[in-house]
């Protein structure tokens, strides 16, 4: 076999192969003895068909079989040999096979790039710093009753934080519209739930009662249809409801996953608060993280300058097609209903990912890092914290290969910024909790080239809208972060199995 290379733009790489008449045709003659045995044709008995007539029905067919699979090989063989490390699939192109002769085909493609690192002490980083106050207890436990609260009805007027049950029916201009009927429809006065004049007109409303009013549509309502015109509803209240909560008692606890420790002193409401304490102090040490890691990978980009593969962005165009996809699937849509992306609006993020990418290999090879065993195995412990039994579930990682070479990879990954923030310039962020969990504790510097040309394109976080109520708009979620991993006992269907 003869190789030869030629560069040509950038990191395209041309590399042409030679394969010799002799190993060309001696596969050929071996395909075609197997096709001999196995084929039947009419007339013939099989095993005992003539070798002429075999070539004259397959050989050219065998011929292109062959040629496919040697090129496949000779390409591999190639590469190892003269030590490439090719970034996507070759694109084959035949220059000669014909019978007798030697078989030539071309392999372009392009290659990884040498990446030089540029010097890390100029990197940059403000990592915020707060702790975990006794009002912040206060305000998460709150936020926790909040959650669990229930309606009691009530034969009064109604008030912000009420919970009404109404039938209504809507017209504009006199005709019915899209989304504007709806019976049993359930909301709480205060929160946003509905339209402003809708929510309004039906303050201090009673049970029974019935309602006529105009309501306008804001201009950036969610149906464009609608936007800043004005409907007629009929309401009928049929249920007016209060809101109670749970009170600090046994049953509320044990609710959440926290018993009292029968070897302490302490009385349920002191565990619940350490035990919430120790949650929020984890979630407020993984956005210092976060927001360190973000601030490097940054960095990172800024200092560097890479040329990237075109094979290794269009990868990474279609894992963010997939996440965003994945999205709309949990947020109820229906898989064949999905919209096709266009690959444009994911080309710029991907190329910041597949450059990040490469510049943090290259500091995993310099820096000759491996994955810290000991840390994979305080990964998952952290993890099997929220579990009820943690012993099974950090026995479900071992055991599980895909899943612990995710945990691997993430603590690879968090190596690499602790071999970063090691050699950066860093400066400490006085903060707190709600500072540091809204992602506000570090103040963000105004970009100094604003794009005037920009286009907005959907974010991979926004909720795909179904068909929703004309007069509803967007619902806030009340669920309070820190508390995540206490919930998870409660979502044991997709969880590891103890069986």
């Amino acid at each position: 076999m003869h190789v030869s290379i030629e560069t040509m733009t950038g990191l395209e790489r041309r590399m042409t192969i030679v394969v010799d008449s002799e190993s060309f045709e001696h596969q050929i003659a071996e395909k075609l003895k197997d096709a001999s045995q196995k084929v039947k044709l009419p007339g013939f008995r099989q095993g005992k068909i003539p070798m002429r007539e075999i070539r004259r029905r397959y050989g050219k067919a065998i011929r292109q079989e062959v040629a496919g699979d040697m090129m496949q090989s000779s390409f591999y063989e190639a590469i190892r040999t003269e030590n490439m490390m090719p970034a996507g699939n070759p694109n084959l192109d035949v220059v000669k096979m014909d019978a007798g002769g030697d078989l030539e085909f071309t392999a372009t493609f392009e290659v990884y790039p040498v990446v030089e690192l540029g010097d890390l002490g100029e990197v940059q980083l403000k990592r915020p710093l707060g702790s975990i106050e006794s009002g912040n207890v206060d305000a998460m436990i709150d936020n926790l009753r909040q959650q669990r609260k229930t309606w009691e009805p009530v034969n009064r007027k109604s008030k912000k934080g009420d919970q009404l049950t109404i039938d209504f029916k809507g017209t504009l201009d006199g005709e019915a519209f899209t989304g504007g009927n709806g019976e049993g429809v359930t909301f709480v006065l205060g929160e946003g739930q509905m339209i402003a004049d809708f929510d309004k007109a039906l303050m201090g409303a009673k049970s029974g009662e019935s309602h006529n009013f105009e309501s306008t549509f804001p201009d950036d309502y969610q149906a464009e249809e609608l936007r800043g015109n004005t409907a007629i509803f009929d309401v009928e209240v049929s249920k007016v409801c209060k809101a109670v909560l749970p009170e600090l008692d046994e049953e509320f606890f044990t609710g959440l996953g926290i018993t009292a420790d029968s070897d302490s002193d302490e009385d349920l409401l002191q565990h619940m608060r350490r035990e919430i304490e120790e949650n929020m102090q984890r979630e407020m040490n993984a956005a210092i993280q976060n927001q360190v890691k973000k601030q490097a990978l940054e960095e990172l980009g800024r200092l560097h300058e890479v040329q990237i593969p075109k094979a290794m962005v269009n990868r990474e165009v279609e894992s963010l097609k997939k996440e965003m996809l994945q999205q709309f699937v949990s947020y109820g849509q229906k898989e064949e209903d999905l919209p096709q992306l266009p690959s444009e609006m994911f080309e710029e993020e991907a190329g910041k990912r597949a450059k990040i990418g490469l510049i943090v290999s290259a500091i995993v090879e310099t820096a000759e890092l491996k994955t810290d065993g000991d840390k994979v195995r305080q990964r998952i412990e952290e993890l099997s914290k929220s579990y009820a039994q943690p012993e099974e579930v950090v026995n479900w990682y071992y055991n599980n290969e895909e899943q612990l070479s995710q945990i691997e990879m993430a603590v690879l990954e968090d190596q690499v910024i602790e071999y970063i923030v090691d050699a950066a310039k860093v400066s400490d962020v006085p903060s707190n909790y709600d500072a540091i969990i809204k992602g506000e504790a570090i103040p963000q510097e105004p970009s100094a080239e604003p794009s005037a040309n920009k286009t907005e394109e959907p974010s991979a976080s926004e909720e795909p809208s179904a068909e929703p109520s004309a007069i509803k708009t967007e619902e806030p979620s009340a669920e309070p972060s820190a508390n995540k991993e206490k919930e998870k006992k409660e979502e044991k269907e997709d969880q590891p199995s103890a069986g």
